[in-house]
């Protein structure tokens, strides 16, 4: 419990952080609130003095009553005015604040290091900026129109009573607490609720983003049923949550105005008694049961907002969990990489996503500039892993990776990816023309560049056949185009900006074979003169490596050229007769 409050207020204040940059709009807002306050607590007084004014046969002041009401009039348009004013300001407030906030969360997701979006599901993350902010949102904006005013009606009443009547005012103190301990239990009771809540949200959506974006793969292997019983199992448990959530909520209002009841109808009765004795004219009793029904009314009103806020607040403190994850390291202080020349050496190189289970252990590795190196082995033996440390999407445990002679770790990762060009099995396309994904990496390069580039790639046929040539806009990760098209275009990226050093993973995988022996020259050409990892599968494809490695269980356990691999019939020659076994 101790925890939950301290994770309340820390939250609450972080908020107030937030909302302190437009801290001259909440002082506006505040004004506006104290002019709405103070004209609808003064329409009352006008009022009473009005009954007074019409008490007794013949007995109505037609002229006072008229300059009432043209004061009345001019009270509530003052009122409607600043009402309106203070709502737009609020507006204005909550979101730029949400704004802020889902703009840093944004941001801060861009810096965080793979380990993080690897160990997290892509689901819940959004979940986080999108539907969690918006939750805050709505909670913050009723916080904004209600809690303020709310607040500021019931002191303002207060002071009003007194001024009328001291004796009736105390008796509606002493009944005040009771609706207040109501408010705070029920609010103690829903924030773990809505936290609950806000996490069984975030899985739902997790699901839900994993079974469209892989829905070839449920659809090809059956998993359509088991989906659903998953999916229908996350859905019941937020069902329940929810509900159990929004009843608690949902208590709060009817045990308010109870309470509240009890203080208007104590009211009414002392203030009766006070009338009969003449302690109290008709008009001001019509003042305090008004005040006593204003009085009450915020209550209710601030009620419902604790009971958003509590949501908001659950909402917010996973917002800001995202956002306290640690950083990637940062680059400051780091130099830019330039004058590659290819040279790559990895000294007692080791690595582990867990701490727990070890994967590269005390790798070493030297490689002279313009080489080709090939890495081979079986699954899980860190090829991928290695290619990771290469990039600097991880960064070793121990030992040290140089590039040019230089640490990878003390130059800046934009400058060491840009010495490498990559094409992966999987491709990365974006949302936009032929043109632009091409010329991606080299966003200035002309029209005669990217042609030359789609040429060499073998890419050019199709896309001249394609509605708009160059100009086709292609969807999300190319959806509307073949697997072949999609890993032709990432190799015509790379033919486009041919950087120093070149990273293959099985990067003709998804190409006809009379196709791959086109790229296969084209790689050839753009390897003369560049360093070039290639990881493969197919052993075919890399007989003229000048050195492959051959690594099981994160350690490289054979190295040489392929004859030399084959005559020393170790590991190496075990896997390529597997492939080419008759």
């Amino acid at each position: 419990m101790k925890n939950q409050l301290k994770q309340h207020r820390s939250t609450l204040r972080r908020i107030l952080n937030y909302i302190g940059v437009y801290k001259w709009l909440v002082f506006l807002s505040l004004a506006l609130a104290a002019v709405t306050v103070a004209t609808t607590l003064y329409a009352p007084i006008l009022v009473g003095k009005g009954v007074d004014l019409i008490l007794g046969p013949k007995n109505v002041d037609f002229e006072g009553l008229l300059a009432i009401l043209r004061q009345i009039a001019a009270v509530v348009f003052i009122t409607a005015f600043a009402q309106w004013l203070m709502n737009h300001i609020n507006n204005r407030i909550t979101y730029h604040v949400v704004e802020d906030i889902r703009t840093r969360a944004f941001n801060h997701l861009e810096v965080l290091p793979l380990k993080y979006i690897d160990s997290h599901p892509y689901g819940d993350t959004i979940s986080r900026i999108i539907a969690d902010i918006d939750q805050f949102s709505e909670g913050l904006l009723m916080g904004f129109t209600q809690l303020f005013t709310g607040v500021l009606t019931i002191l303002g009443t207060l002071g009003f009573m007194i001024v009328v009547n001291p004796l009736i005012t105390v008796v509606v103190v002493l009944v005040t607490p009771l609706s207040l301990f109501v408010a705070s239990y029920i609010a103690k009771k829903t924030f773990a609720m809505f936290q609950l809540q806000s996490r069984t949200r975030g899985e739902l959506t997790s699901l839900v983003d994993e079974m469209i974006g892989s829905q070839k793969v449920v659809q090809a292997f059956g998993y359509e049923d088991e989906a659903q019983k998953r999916f229908e199992e996350i859905n019941e448990r937020l069902r329940a949550c929810s509900l159990r959530a929004i009843f608690f909520s949902s208590i709060t209002n009817p045990s308010t105005r109870f309470v509240n009841s009890v203080v208007y109808a104590s009211v009414g009765v002392v203030g009766a008694c006070a009338a009969i004795r003449g302690l109290l004219s008709v008009g001001q009793l019509s003042i305090f049961l008004s005040y006593a029904n204003q009085y009450t009314k915020p209550f209710n009103e601030i009620s419902g907002v604790v009971t958003e806020l509590q949501n908001a607040l659950a909402c917010a403190s996973r917002v800001f969990e995202l956002m306290d994850e640690p950083p990637i390291s940062p680059d400051d202080g780091g130099e830019n990489l330039t004058s590659v020349d290819g040279s790559v050496t990895l000294s007692d190189v080791s690595f582990a996503y867990n701490p727990q289970v070890p994967l590269i252990e005390h790798l070493n590795l030297d490689v002279k500039p313009g080489q080709r190196i090939a890495i081979v082995g079986p699954t899980g033996c860190g090829k991928t892993t290695l290619i990771n440390l290469l990039m600097r999407f991880y960064d070793v445990d121990g030992g040290s990776i140089r590039v040019a002679g230089r640490d990878i770790r003390h130059v800046t990762r934009e400058s060491l990816r840009a010495s490498y060009g990559m094409v992966l099995q999987e491709t990365w396309l974006k949302s936009g023309t032929i043109r632009e994904n091409i010329a991606y990496g080299k966003p200035e390069a002309s029209l005669e560049e990217i042609i030359q580039a789609a040429g060499d790639a073998h890419a050019h046929s199709f896309i001249k056949r394609m509605p708009q040539g160059y100009d086709t806009v292609i969807s999300e990760d190319g959806g509307n185009l073949s697997q072949g098209q999609k890993q032709l275009l990432c190799i015509a990226r790379v033919m486009l900006c041919l950087p120093p050093m070149l990273i293959l993973d099985e990067a003709t995988s998804s190409i006809d074979t009379r196709t791959e022996i086109r790229i296969q020259k084209a790689f050839a050409t753009m390897m003369q003169g560049r360093t070039s990892f290639i990881v493969a599968h197919r052993l075919s494809t890399i007989r003229e490596a000048d050195v492959i490695l051959v690594m099981k269980d994160g350690h490289i356990i054979e190295q040489g050229n392929h004859e030399t691999l084959l005559a020393n019939q170790g590991f190496y020659a075990q896997l390529y007769n597997s492939q080419f076994a008759h």
